[in-house]
């Protein structure tokens, strides 16, 4: 049976815009109370706008990397919003370098954001989380996670390492029926960090953006680009539904990435 959302409290990272604001557009629709995390101030106009509208949301402006701040965070969440069921964790950061060019920077910032930030925020939200015997938590790896992509090794050594956290995860947490699995999306439209990869494309292999474009969906056998609604109703699915999924990566590939 769908698992009833109304009054239970659901985190969203990365939910100023794209994926993670539709991912907490829909948990708000099934009656969730919801916290929105991000980086970007722009969070919490997000949320007041969707509070404005009658929901129960609150938009926390956070640098997920910073593992004290985050345990503070998810304290707080407890406090006004409730105890957590469901983590999406959406925050991520992408990078492109030939990998002669990978400084030691570039690579602890793309394993900082992408590895460490998961992890602390899938710790914030068990401290509430496992009282319960419930709960989810959905992690983002990557198509570049499972195959590699060229001039991409440190992103997708950051997004390989979730698969494994995930994988982890599962195993530690299946006694206390948490469920934890991740999401390995291809190219996906209208987000920011498909902008950026595109543009590193453009500038690398020197080419036009609809060259790029035409290049990276000829790839696909569905023969389009994953689309942000595809994303947000396979977070839907694993909350609500899949409740007999854990330590899983899924494809949204179109088909691409098949293993």
């Amino acid at each position: 049976m769908s698992v009833d959302l109304r009054g239970r409290t659901c985190v969203v990272t990365g939910s100023a815009k794209s994926i993670g604001l539709g991912i907490a557009e829909m948990y708000l629709g099934l009656g969730a109370k919801v916290a929105m995390i991000d980086i970007d101030p722009e969070v919490t106009l997000q949320a007041e706008a969707l509070a404005g509208g009658g929901a129960s949301v609150r938009g926390y402006v956070l640098d997920i990397t910073d593992q004290e701040a985050v345990m503070a965070c998810f304290e707080d969440i407890a406090g006004k919003l409730g105890d957590v069921f469901a983590l999406a964790n959406v925050a991520g950061a992408v990078d492109q370098q030939p990998i002669d060019e990978i400084t030691p920077e570039r690579l602890d910032r793309m394993n900082r954001i992408n590895i460490n930030g998961s992890v602390w925020c899938a710790q914030g939200a068990l401290r509430t989380m496992r009282k319960h015997k419930d709960g989810r938590i959905i992690n983002f790896s990557s198509k570049s996670g499972k195959t590699g992509s060229a001039i991409m090794a440190a992103y997708s050594g950051a997004k390989g390492a979730i698969i494994s956290v995930t994988q982890a995860m599962a195993f530690e947490l299946a006694k206390d029926n948490i469920k934890v699995n991740c999401l390995c999306p291809g190219i996906v439209e209208k987000t920011g960090v498909w902008g950026a990869v595109s543009k590193g494309y453009v500038e690398n292999l020197k080419m036009a953006e609809d060259a790029v474009v035409k290049q990276f969906t000829a790839k696909v056998p569905l023969g389009r680009l994953c689309r942000i609604e595809d994303v947000v109703a396979f977070v839907k699915f694993l909350t609500i539904d899949g409740d007999y999924c854990t330590g899983q990566a899924f494809n949204l590939t179109g088909g691409r990435e098949m293993h």
